[in-house]
């Protein structure tokens, strides 16, 4: 016991450190959002790192589907480590940090004001992003309940106050510097925790290795080595655009762009974010796709299966005593690290964008600090409560918000950073029929409207939420250049500002 809470304690009083660190570094607005745009290779790609997977992945999403599809979740693995990290670094961050320097912006609204020329667009990114981030952070909280109460014996409230506290002293006192700082030190964490929940793991009698275990599963159903239909093909496609392509038009993931000091720094920046990627999803989908080894059926969760026990379950089972404690600080790590992105964009943009950009734009610089600094607080708080009781509409947003936020941004993102022909009314209809398809989806899965077919019904209902929050983000990316195409386009003078620079266009002329 004086072990665990001497790594308990150690890894706290690091954080808090940290905080403290960063607050001499944090005097500007540019300093609180986006480390005035001076974060270092190996810190922004383990801030990235850490952003994309929280203890949502590692402790209720890799079990779930590690059930489902067996050894076949690896490929969301490579897919999260491919296109979800390497891909997004390597297309996305030069153009990113060049234009949002170029424009002087430091949020995705922001951005979009600047690059369509629309304020409107600007305040309704923001309150998306404020709508549907909130309860997402209250379900980073809900995600530790089940580690903490069922494994470690340690009230859910405890750990989430914890968690609350730390993440909202470090985030209030040094803003995306401490986040970045943080998410470092916590990145280190979670390496080794996976490296160590893999060996355990592999040794586990029941496991026996990598090819006794891929033999096992294959003797239970050829389905838990690879899909064997169309149908669960699709679930697991869906699933992988979802969770890969998504992050390319979340907030929270692009603004680990906007930050980083120079495109020099950047390769580097891929290639270790990339192996990080590798490393946690890997380890995290193959511990939950070896779930049939250690269970007949679903573990119990007040009378009712529940896959939601299926990695605490065999983290206690598997890992001794001292482990598991490095793998409660892993999950500690995680969901703060995620925590701390969400409210910091949630924070900046309801701030820059809404507040200071659309309602009172003569706010001073010190204003603008302390009012974000405030938003911080709050919407830790409020996360907090939702977690403790949330009512079911937030359980609605929390469903919906990964693929209602990056079906309604990536598209305008997207082609706002590379197809200088995009127009507003494409960026318009790309956002609205993001939203529209994803809350769709699920309107159709909750409700099973007369209008569906009950065959169509059944695979929509087999696919789930992970299906539409899929279209959600492919869709616009068809419908933006087809509306781009028969609607207005800006003029070169815009057009110049945005993609060379005011120099190129003094030169012309």
């Amino acid at each position: 016991m004086t072990i665990k809470i001497f790594m308990i304690l150690l890894f706290l009083l690091v954080i808090f450190s940290l905080g403290l660190y960063s607050r001499k570094k944090t005097q500007t607005v540019d300093d609180f959002v986006v480390g005035s745009r001076s974060i270092g290779p190996w810190m922004s790609a383990f801030s990235f790192g850490t952003a994309y997977f929280s203890a949502v992945l590692i402790i209720g999403f890799a079990g779930k589907v590690g059930w489902g599809y067996g050894l076949s979740a690896l490929w969301i693995a490579l897919g999260n480590a491919v296109l979800g990290t390497f891909l997004a670094w390597k297309i996305l961050a030069p153009r990113t940090r060049e234009l949002t320097a170029r424009m002087n912006v430091v949020t995705m609204p922001s951005f979009l004001e600047a690059r369509y020329d629309s304020i409107n667009m600007k305040v309704f990114s923001s309150m998306i992003i404020f709508i549907f981030f909130v309860p997402y952070s209250a379900s980073v909280f809900m995600g530790l309940s089940y580690l903490f109460e069922q494994v470690f014996a340690i009230p859910y409230i405890i750990a989430l106050l914890i968690m609350t506290v730390m993440a909202g002293f470090y985030l209030i006192l040094g803003g995306y510097m401490a986040v970045a700082l943080v998410d470092f030190v916590q990145g280190l964490v979670m390496i080794a925790g996976v490296i160590m929940m893999i060996y355990f793991v592999q040794g586990n009698e029941l496991v026996g290795g990598f090819a006794r275990a891929y033999d096992s599963l294959k003797a239970m159903d050829p389905a838990f080595i690879m899909p064997g239909s169309a149908t669960a093909w699709v679930g697991l496609i869906s699933v992988i655009i979802l969770t890969s392509f998504g992050t390319w038009g979340l907030p929270q993931m692009v603004q680990k762009f906007y930050g980083i000091k120079s495109a020099e720094a950047i390769p580097r920046a891929t290639i270790v974010s990339t192996v990080f990627a590798v490393l946690i999803t890997g380890g995290a989908y193959y511990v939950g796709a070896l779930s049939h080894l250690f269970f007949d059926r679903l573990p119990l969760l007040d009378g009712k299966p529940s896959p939601d026990l299926i990695m605490p379950n065999i983290i206690a089972t598997s890992l001794p005593e001292l482990v598991a404690v490095l793998i409660m600080i892993l999950v500690l790590s995680a969901s703060m690290s995620t925590l701390s992105s969400l409210v910091l964009v949630s924070s900046s943009s309801v701030t820059i964008d809404l507040l200071k950009g659309a309602l009172f734009p003569e706010l001073s610089e010190k204003a603008t600090m302390l009012l974000m600094r405030i938003l911080c607080l709050l919407f830790i708080a409020l996360s907090l409560f939702i977690a403790l009781k949330p009512p079911a509409v937030i359980l609605t947003l929390m469903a919906l918000s990964w693929g209602t936020v990056a079906g309604a941004f990536l598209g305008p993102y997207l082609f706002g950073l590379f197809w200088p022909k995009t127009t507003r009314s494409g960026a318009w209809a790309g956002m609205i029929t993001g939203l529209l398809v994803s809350l769709g989806g699920y309107y159709i899965i909750s409700f099973s409207p007369s209008f569906v077919k009950p065959e169509i019904m059944a695979l929509f209902s087999n696919w789930g939420m992970p299906f539409f929050s899929s279209l959600a983000m492919l869709v616009p990316l068809m419908v933006i250049p087809v509306v781009s195409s028969i609607t207005a386009e800006y003029s070169l003078d815009h057009v110049h500002n945005i993609f060379e620079g005011k120099e190129a266009l003094l030169r012309e002329q």
